[in-house]
């Protein structure tokens, strides 16, 4: 039985009825407090502060690097197309390989050209007889035009047909150097050094001038890489883009490539995505990139001043990239910031942050606004030392402050035997 209660019924033997009454009222009360107050003292403590690991926040100095991809083509890329029409005879290269500037590739059957040769060389050589003999017939006729044996008027129709033969013979050589051009247009040759597609027609085909293709040669050292920045990207490198480095960084993260430049910077923005179109050139000596490939291009361009945060203590949405930051009171605070790009292991971040704030880098999940949290590592141990230094300071200031208060009350309180005598 409870205690209380047995006093109650103890004391009902020798004390009126109502009055045992009251006294239980008054005792039922205090046994009341007592409970709650050990129920208060039985209440869980609060949760000990959260233990993460930080990273501290400074300005470095860093290269200014874009990123994007591109897609690699050649640096000039042809079409060959027969220039006569005839039978295609023979294909003369090796489909896909790389072909020097003028090589044969197709011959285009050469009889009906070499006719047309031969009969452009005999009608020259009809002209130059005819034209000898005009020749001689004006030679004759001058004697006797001076003699006045004929007249004048034959003499110069004589002279005439001189003349008439003399370009009749310029227009024989030209269709007969036309004719030898033609007859050279059977043998089609690359214009441009590079790596040759597969033939589109095959042997035996007829083909019509300036009209069929029958294969391409694209030139791939050095190598093209067309690619995209944004808008605010491109304000950033615009000034040092005739300098900058382009490098070619390949699937395990490694620069493949990092010896090539900017030969065109794009003049307009497009409207639909705001970018701006950009080209690299990269020597490609061992043909190790193909026209078409898609790459990934690096662009270093001067420095910036920037944090270097690890990669996981970023967390990223659909919109924005934020990080925890462990406050000088203990608490975690989530920040919202802006990043360029990777530099190694670490973020750049351009915004957002200030200089000696701990950003935290683990136990991520664990954190929400407010959550207490104790800092471990370096960083958080010189954190600490700044603010107990900082709040010494505060406490020495409170203190010299306050003990004025005691002297003062002390000179006004009565001792002990001075009021004993009062």
């Amino acid at each position: 039985m409870n205690p209380c209660f047995a006093n109650v019924v103890h004391a009902g033997g020798r004390w009126p009825r109502a009055f045992a009454i009251a006294v239980s009222i008054v005792l039922v009360a205090a046994c009341g407090k007592r409970g709650a107050s050990e129920g208060a003292q039985a209440a869980p403590a609060p949760a000990p502060p959260l233990t993460v690991a930080v990273k501290r926040a400074e300005l470095t100095r860093v290269p200014l690097v874009l990123e994007a991809v591109g897609q690699a083509e050649g640096s000039r890329e042809v079409e060959v197309r027969p220039r006569v029409s005839g039978i295609l005879e023979k294909r003369l290269y090796n489909e896909g390989a790389s072909v020097a500037a003028g090589q044969t590739l197709f011959r285009i059957d050469r009889a009906p050209f070499e006719l047309a040769v031969a009969q452009a060389k005999a009608a020259l050589a009809q002209e130059r007889a005819r034209e000898e003999l005009a020749q001689r017939e004006a030679d004759r006729l001058k004697s006797l035009v001076d003699t006045k044996a004929i007249s004048r008027r034959e003499y110069d129709q004589a002279a005439s047909t001189v003349k008439e033969s003399a370009a009749a013979i310029q227009g024989a050589q030209a269709k007969l150097a036309e004719a030898e051009l033609n007859l050279s247009y059977t043998n089609l040759k690359a214009p441009i050094g590079g790596v040759t597609s597969r033939a589109v027609r095959s042997e035996g085909s007829l083909l019509t001038a300036n009209t069929d293709l029958l294969a391409t040669i694209t030139q791939v050292d050095p190598l093209w890489v067309r690619f995209s920045v944004a808008e605010s990207d491109f304000d950033r490198i615009r000034d040092s883009a005739e300098s900058a480095k382009v490098g070619i960084v390949d699937s395990k993260g490694t620069i493949s490539a990092n010896d090539g430049r900017l030969n065109f910077t794009g003049s307009t923005v497009d409207p639909k995505i705001g970018t701006v179109q950009l080209r690299a050139e990269f020597p490609n000596r061992n043909l190790k990139w193909l026209p078409g490939q898609f790459v990934k291009v690096r662009v270093e361009a001067g420095g910036q001043d920037a944090y270097l945060i690890p990669q996981a203590a970023v967390t990223q949405s659909e919109r924005t990239k934020s990080v925890w930051i462990a406050s000088a009171d203990g608490k975690a605070t989530q920040r919202d910031v802006q990043t360029a790009n990777w530099l190694g292991n670490d973020w750049i971040v351009t915004d957002g942050l200030k200089p000696g704030e701990l950003v935290i880098v683990d136990n991520l999940m664990k954190l929400h606004p407010g959550a207490a949290v104790q800092p471990r590592g370096d960083d958080a141990s010189q954190q600490a030392a700044a603010t107990t230094a900082e709040a010494s300071k505060e406490a020495s200031a409170s203190t010299g402050t306050t003990s004025e208060g005691p002297k003062q009350a002390s000179s006004t309180t009565p001792s002990p035997s001075t009021a004993g005598k009062h």
